[in-house]
């Protein structure tokens, strides 16, 4: 039994062995072309930025660079554990081709990205072949032993690595290092793959500057999280001024009129009594309104997927809603989506020309959980993020908490809209 379990460790230390110096071969002979490529283009591309042609193509040359240190962290992860981080900037969707190229410069993730470039066509590169060569180079000398130094040595001193073969005896002695070298790869050549991606992460890996930017997000959506409350307070001030308020001044006066008309005209009494009634009843519906503009009732009660089932009842577009989620969310992460979701599908009824709009909404559990919303209808597309159109709004309200927006609209249709917002379910 113990022998067994001893050749299957062996076996499978010898694939670990094999793998890794099959992997970071595959690296070196992509690293030095692609690497050359993409710092070749940077360069080129940011001198042009002077005469103009730069502000076109450096953008995109930068997101390439971007997609190749993606694969490569994807790679350290899958391949060695190895994670590395990243902490890119946004940039507005609708900014101009300066902006968004200067954007990219200013970038302190970007300029991660192009200094690994440098670094990985070098130092990456050996540290990727080494362990290929680590494993290869001890059958080299295996073959001087068998007698091929003769044929290399020409005539002349033939050297594996420190072992000076002149004759048969010095032959084997450059086996003997083989051997040496051939245990040491056994051992090491797994963990030579992995310092190539530590090295990887030294460069790429943002650190404290991850920190910086997280601080600089958090400052960013605070201050429109801040803007959007005074925004509501005020709309919720207005439209107290302007509605219930208003009628609730009339009915006053109507009643204070009425103590006035009960003797001498009842008949007048009593139609004005009707009309304050109504006024009655119309203020009532215009605070419940605000109130279900602030938080709906039934969101409190009865939760997020219930809660844009009935906003889904009260749009003139038939709208099919699908909920898998099974606890609630905590309640300012369901008031943010309940209202990220209330302006996408106003957005959907007022341009999308669609006749019948989808809702999902599901959690998934993985990676510290996620609520995850999307809105489609297969209308005239051509939404987009900013531009004054109300997915900015959206947009701000879930950075408060971290989520994203992500659309997919293409002129024609279908229209996409995600949202996701990090939280757990009780």
């Amino acid at each position: 039994m113990t022998t067994n379990t001893d050749s299957g460790g062996f076996r499978a230390r010898a694939r670990e062995t094999a793998l890794a110096a099959v992997r970071g071969l595959v690296l070196a002979l992509v690293i030095l072309p692609v690497s050359v490529l993409c710092f070749t283009l940077v360069a080129v591309s940011v001198a042009l930025i002077p005469i103009g042609v730069g502000i076109v193509t450096t953008p995109w040359i930068l997101g390439g660079v971007r997609d190749v240190a993606d694969v490569r962290r994807r790679l350290a992860y899958e391949w060695c554990g190895v994670r590395i981080r990243s902490a890119y900037r946004a940039l507005p969707a609708d900014a101009n081709p300066w902006a968004r190229t200067f954007g990219l410069l200013r970038d302190p993730q970007v300029g991660r990205d192009v200094l690994w470039l440098f670094v990985d066509m070098t130092a990456g590169f050996v540290t990727a072949l080494l362990p290929a060569v680590l494993l290869l180079y001890p059958f080299e000398g295996f073959a001087v032993a068998a007698g091929l130094w003769r044929v290399l040595a020409n005539g002349e001193t033939y050297w594996y690595g420190f072992v000076p073969v002149t004759g048969q005896a010095t032959a084997f002695g450059a086996a003997a290092l083989g051997a040496v070298i051939l245990v040491g790869a056994f051992r090491y050549t797994p963990a030579l793959l992995t310092a190539h991606f530590r090295l990887t992460r030294a460069v790429l890996d943002p650190g404290r500057g991850e920190l910086v930017e997280r601080v600089r997000v958090l400052t960013e959506t605070r201050k429109d999280a801040v803007d959007a409350s005074a925004a509501e307070l005020r709309r919720i001030e207005r439209d107290l001024h302007d509605g219930a308020q208003a009628r609730l001044v009339a009915m006053g006066m109507d009643l204070g009129t009425i103590e006035m008309l009960l003797d001498r005209d009842p008949e007048k009494a009593r139609q004005l009594l009707a009309q304050t009634r109504q006024a009655s009843v119309e203020a009532l519906g215009e605070l419940r309104d605000l109130v279900r503009g602030i938080h709906p009732p039934v969101l409190a009660e009865r939760g997020l997927g219930d809660a844009v089932r009935a906003l889904a009842l009260r749009l003139p577009v038939p709208t099919e809603v699908a909920v898998e989620l099974p606890g609630r969310a905590d309640a300012p992460v369901e008031s943010a989506a309940y209202f990220a979701v209330s302006e996408v599908l106003t957005n959907a009824v007022k341009h999308s020309g669609s006749d019948r709009i989808w809702v999902d909404l599901h959690h998934v559990p993985e990676g510290g959980g996620m609520l995850r919303i999307s809105v489609t209808d297969h209308g005239r597309g051509g939404a987009v993020v900013g531009a004054g159109s109300g997915l900015t709004g959206v947009e701000r309200r879930l950075g408060t908490f971290d989520g994203v927006l992500a659309v997919s609209s293409p002129a024609g249709g279908p229209t996409m809209v995600t949202m996701e917002i990090p939280c757990v379910l009780s």
